[in-house]
């Protein structure tokens, strides 16, 4: 088998008797990758996309159909604006290029139930894309470089993308189409330094070479290096995720002390691995990703609208929409009156017992640090109890605040209670009187003392 051979069947896991998207410019690298795919028996359908970009692009999708229908293939070409779309949405013209080319070859995928996308990228390209990556500062994904298959969440979660040329220079594409008789159309905006990879491809390279004639060697083993320590990686990260990570619409929780025993390069990939999964293919820094890690504790607004923040035992990864979860908090919708002894289910799987008990002693109750049971004198109780919701303006004189009272909203904002769980906190009042403010703080009027004769007892677990 030759390598060609083995790349498309073990690298890039195509089979012969199932259809291939071929992305098809009119250039030397795709028309090789068309060439390659026929000549091997694949069972291709070639697509070509006119960016609109240049008076004679449609020049180019003629030649490319002229190709296919001599060699009997079939073409389907697509076309959109790219310029408009770009300005429309405030994206380079490079990235709406690929935006819109990629959807039109992933739509084309879904119709025909095809089995990948393949594109014509070379080694050249995998060079350029590196040297694109370490100028941004990305991570060691980005400075890997591409696969030879990979899915692109952004365009399709299921069909992948194959990349069989990796390997090939551009100058060996040139030299096979030229030895199979197919004629390349040149596209004169690779020449553009409009674009940053023309930059990279037409001054950065070159200068590059000055230094170091073997440059696009050197940083195509660095690539290759760096996959296969990313690969090592990946299998940590993926038992860690097991472990600690659950992803869910909109959001993804952390258990922070799982994460926080482990090296900092793994609390890095892991919170990539959240933000991916929350928006597939987005291009993450290094800079961003520590800055995350550095801050496991505060609020951290990360890209793309994603923030995080920490709650107990949980670090969130969230969507800017995101509606997040109110498990951890006992919350209450409405004012029932609470009889002795009785259970009340609570919202979220969190539930209220009250019992009258005996045989406690008042130094027993000092002593103990658990917020979520308490003790009442039960003769201080003289109004019904019932529970109930926040109110706006809701105090409560805590226990050892020498008899001072303190506003609700302070109390919270004192105990790191996220906005969205104080309005339904769950109260249990005596009267108007708040003496509980479950799993936080009791009153001070309503307190177990030495002379205490009867006791009621609360617990609110989860």
């Amino acid at each position: 088998m030759s390598n060609t051979e083995s790349i498309l069947t073990n690298q890039c896991a195509l089979q012969k008797d199932r259809p291939l998207i071929v992305g098809v410019s009119g250039g030397a690298d795709s028309l090789c990758l068309m060439g390659i795919l026929h000549e091997a028996g694949y069972s291709i359908i070639v697509a070509h996309f006119d960016h609109q970009l240049r008076g004679e692009s449609h020049q180019d999708a003629q030649m490319v159909k002229e190709t296919c229908a001599h060699l009997s293939i079939e073409c389907v070409v697509g076309t959109e604006n790219v310029r408009a779309y770009a300005e429309d949405k405030k994206l380079s013209i490079e990235e709406a290029a690929r935006n819109l080319r990629y959807r039109f070859l992933f739509k084309l995928a879904r119709e025909r139930h095809a089995q990948a996308v393949a594109v014509g990228h070379t080694a050249d390209d995998q060079v350029e894309t590196v040297l694109m990556h370490i100028l941004r500062g990305s991570s060691l994904n980005g400075l890997k470089g591409m696969s030879y298959r990979a899915v692109i969440q952004t365009f399709d979660a299921q069909i992948p993308i194959v990349r069989p040329l990796l390997e090939m220079s551009r100058a060996e594409t040139v030299e096979y189409c030229k030895a199979h008789d197919l004629r390349p159309h040149y596209d004169i905006s690779n020449d553009s330094l409009e674009y940053q990879r023309n930059k990279i491809r037409h001054q950065l390279i070159p200068t590059l070479e000055t230094y170091n004639p073997k440059i696009r060697e050197a940083l195509l083993r660095m690539s290759q290096t760096l996959k296969d320590d990313s690969d090592l990686l990946d299998s940590l990260v993926d038992s860690l995720w097991t472990e600690c990570a659950i992803p869910q619409s909109g959001f993804v929780t952390l258990d922070f002390s799982l994460l926080t025993k482990n090296a900092p390069a793994l609390q890095r990939r892991l919170v990539l691995r959240a933000m991916q999964t929350l928006v597939p293919d987005i291009d993450v820094d290094f800079a961003t990703l520590n800055r995350a890690v550095e801050n496991m504790g505060k609020r951290v607004d990360l890209k793309s609208s994603l923030y995080m923040f920490r709650e107990g035992n949980q670090i969130y990864i969230c969507t800017k929409d995101a509606e997040l979860p109110l498990n951890l908090f006992p919350q209450w919708g409405e004012d029932i009156l609470v009889s002795i002894p009785s259970t009340i289910e609570l919202a979220n799987g969190w539930k209220f017992t009250i019992a009258r008990v005996e045989n406690v002693r008042a130094e027993e109750i000092s002593a103990n640090e658990n917020q979520l049971e308490v003790w009442f004198d039960a003769d201080t109780l003289t109004e019904s109890l019932h529970l109930r919701k926040c109110h706006p303006g809701d105090r409560i004189i805590p226990l050892g605040m020498d008899g001072h009272s303190q506003k609700l909203s302070d109390l919270f904002v004192n105990e790191k209670i996220p906005q969205r769980a104080r309005e339904n906190w769950a109260l249990l009042c005596s009267g108007e009187n708040i003496i509980w403010v479950l799993g936080l703080r009791s009153a001070h009027s309503c307190r177990v003392k030495e002379k205490t004769k009867r006791i009621i007892h609360c617990v609110v677990t989860k």
